[in-house]
C-alpha cells in the first residue's frame, strides 16, 4: 500500500518543541524530488511550512518559522522530519506532509502529488 503517514503531533505549551515524522510506505522518498510540510487551520488555506530536495538536500522555509523549524531526512528509515522549536500559539494547525515529482522547490501546495492524512499540533498553555 502506497502512502505517507505523519506522526508526532500533540499538545505543547508555548516555547516548547515537537518533532513531526513523515514515513513513506510502498515507495521510496528518493523517487520524488521534493518532500514538503504544510499546515492548515479551519477556514484557512493550506500553507507551506518547509520542504527539502531529494537531490541535494536543499531546503525552503516559510518566513515565520525560519530559525525555529528544521526539516531533515533519514533515507535509511524512508522518513522526513520537522523539528519544531520555540512553538507559538499561531503554529497550531493540522500538519501534513506531501511529495512532489517536479524538481522545482516550492511551498505552494497545489503541485504536490501525494499527501498524508495529517497530524494535529496544538500550542496552548
Amino acid at each position: 500500500q502506497v502512502g505517507l503517514v505523519e506522526s508526532g503531533g500533540g499538545l505543547v505549551q508555548p516555547g516548547g518543541s515537537l518533532r513531526l515524522s513523515c514515513a513513506a510506505s510502498g515507495f521510496t522518498l528518493d523517487d520524488y524530488y521534493v518532500i514538503g510540510w504544510f499546515r492548515q487551520v479551519p477556514r484557512k488555506w493550506r500553507e507551506g511550512v518547509s520542504c527539502i530536495s531529494s537531490s541535494d538536500g536543499s531546503t525552503l522555509y516559510k518566513d515565520s518559522v525560519k530559525g525555529r523549524f528544521t526539516i531533515s531526512r533519514d533515507n535509511a528509515k524512508n522518513t522526513v522530519y520537522l523539528q519544531m522549536n520555540s512553538l507559538k500559539p499561531e503554529d497550531t494547525a493540522v500538519y501534513f506532509c506531501a511529495v512532489l515529482t517536479s524538481a522545482t522547490m516550492t511551498l505552494v501546495p497545489e503541485p504536490y502529488d501525494y499527501w498524508g492524512q495529517g497530524t494535529q499540533v496544538t500550542v496552548s498553555s
